[in-house]
């Protein structure tokens, strides 16, 4: 494992969806995420470190170090439960936090060192705060809600097949251009987790590549389209995280049609960030 890392980033992600349903709301019928007072498309932060973890679980399998805490059909019991193994302990949730059972699962789980985790189940690791947070995302227009009916001409079983054809929905956004903004904390880095170098390598590497590998019929064509980050020169960083997102304009080129790709938008970047701050284009 490379050095911790010794610099504060913040980091914004563009990201758009054609045709598809980048992050369905179970409490309203699968329908895309949506704040109800401006009709802005949402897609939530634990959307985002799903295909972050499901991408990183991809290219690093096997690869000590970087196991995946939260996935799917995992027992987080079962999870914790090797810290106690490796330190040949038996898990005992009255005992107070150890700190070294917390350092296996850092030194273990990518997500973990990356996100921090909740691990005081009935077998306790303690709990972390992780250095990379992201904020919901938010689209840059009113997206449109759409439900599409769809048939099938194959039936489940042998009663089904007088009715012929069934019926079914498929809930999509037309067109959205989405942005994520995120902080990286060296702070937090060294103090509890020990997210490194390497580390931070594979989050931009997830962020650039994560829809490559996520493709499906629900979610649509989904594309990540421009990942800008700021690195400060120092630990603490050098100005307020809204000070750098301000420098990211997203600009409709025309306002008679509603927008239905990337094309629509005109995306600035200013340079003229305060002192310390070094403005990076990953994509």
């Amino acid at each position: 494992m490379s050095e911790v890392i010794k610099n504060r980033y913040e980091f914004v992600l563009l990201f758009d969806v054609e045709n598809g349903n980048p992050n369905g709301d179970p409490d309203m019928g699968n329908m895309p995420r949506v704040d109800p007072q401006t009709g802005y498309g949402i897609v939530t932060d634990v959307c985002l470190k799903r295909k972050i973890r499901d991408y990183v679980g991809m290219v690093k399998a096997g690869i000590p170090g970087y196991e995946i805490y939260v996935q799917q059909g995992a027992v987080l019991n079962a999870q914790n439960k090797k810290a106690f193994d490796y330190l040949g302990r038996k898990p005992d949730s009255k005992k107070p936090k150890d700190e070294e059972l917390t350092k296996f699962m850092c030194q273990n789980f990518f997500d973990i060192r990356a996100f921090g985790a909740v691990m005081t189940t009935e077998v306790n690791c303690g709990q972390v705060r992780g250095p990379v947070q992201i904020n919901f995302s938010r689209s840059m227009d009113p997206i449109f809600q759409q439900e599409v009916t769809v048939t099938r001409c194959a039936v489940t079983n042998e009663k089904d097949a007088e009715k012929g054809q069934t019926m079914g929905k498929k809930q999509i956004v037309p067109y959205g251009l989405y942005r994520a903004e995120g902080y990286v904390s060296a702070n937090l880095a060294k103090k509890i987790t020990g997210f490194s170098e390497e580390d931070l390598s594979l989050l931009w590497d997830s962020l650039v590549n994560m829809f490559e590998h996520d493709h499906s019929a629900a979610r649509g064509k989904l594309s990540a389209r421009k990942l800008i980050v700021f690195k400060h020169n120092s630990e603490l960083g050098c100005c307020q995280s809204h000070i750098l997102f301000d420098k990211i304009k997203v600009e409709r080129l025309s306002k008679e049609l509603p927008p239905r790709s990337f094309k629509d938008y005109n995306v600035t970047i200013s340079k003229d960030v305060p002192a310390g701050v070094e403005v990076i284009e990953k994509l």
